[in-house]
């Protein structure tokens, strides 16, 4: 039996290999410097939702000067549009290429009394997240009111060491950096834990689409691609594990270095 399930395995691996091999047409993609996220989530109840909109507000100031200094290379708030009974309601995240820069961030953050203001002692539920990513791209700028698509994937237990390596490169950057030049999306990036307060393996793709018409854009061009090329899907399932998939849908304000 274990022969045989062995063997199942090696074949499964085979097929994502050659799968993921057939598709790399594009110029060869390359890890980038890592970039973390830091990220507080929020579940404010909806009376305190115009407070929560001017806490947002006092703490940019702090942010864009974080920006103007190279402590941080982007910051933003989400609104969740897909509102869920124990799930948060509204976030506010920065990113650096170091944890230093989050952390010397987040320390001003604290200083200044904003996390311990009424609206954030209202909030029903909080938690924090700090993420790294080594596969990214952005338009610089800043944009209101744009809509962000999170989805958070869980790699099977016999994945390969390297799966989210090996998925970047060749099935999700690829269409990403398509998507980034022809305008449908402002930014994408593929995060794993930094600080793991999550089972371990779990990763997440999201990107800033540039209107709401980028979530069918992106659809579609996954869709299309998927037709051309049956294996990728078969690669992608051979490694994730689709029981804990879940999307995020959220109205989103970003500024970019």
């Amino acid at each position: 039996m274990n022969k045989r399930l062995c063997s199942v395995f090696a074949v499964a691996c085979t097929l994502a290999l050659t799968a993921l091999c057939a598709s790399a047409q594009t110029p060869e993609v390359k890890e980038k410097p890592r970039m973390y996220t830091y990220v507080a989530f929020w579940t404010i109840p909806r009376a305190q939702w115009a407070d929560e909109a001017k806490q947002i507000a006092a703490e940019e100031k702090t942010l864009e000067k974080g920006i103007s200094d190279g402590q941080i290379v982007a910051f933003g708030n989400d609104q969740n549009l897909i509102h869920q009974n124990d799930g948060t309601t509204h976030d506010v995240w920065y990113s650096a290429m170091s944890m230093a820069g989050l952390l010397n961030l987040l320390d001003q953050i604290y200083k200044s009394g904003l996390p311990t203001s009424p609206v954030n002692v209202s909030a029903t539920r909080h938690s924090d997240g700090m993420f790294v990513s080594r596969y990214y791209n952005w338009h610089s700028g800043s944009w209101k009111g744009l809509y962000s698509y999170t989805s958070m994937y869980q790699l099977k237990a016999d994945a390969p060491d390297n799966a989210v390596d090996l998925l970047s490169k060749n099935l999700v950057v690829p269409l990403m950096e398509k998507m980034l030049a022809d305008g449908t999306i402002h930014e994408y990036e593929i995060d794993t834990e930094a600080i793991h307060t999550e089972a371990p393996g779990a990763f997440w793709i999201s990107y800033i689409a540039a209107n709401s018409e980028g979530p069918d854009k992106v659809n579609a061009a996954i869709r299309d691609s998927l037709k051309a090329n049956p294996l990728d899907g078969r690669a992608f399932a051979s490694m994730v594990d689709p029981n804990p998939h879940r999307d995020y849908l959220s109205r989103t304000d970003a500024t970019y270095k």
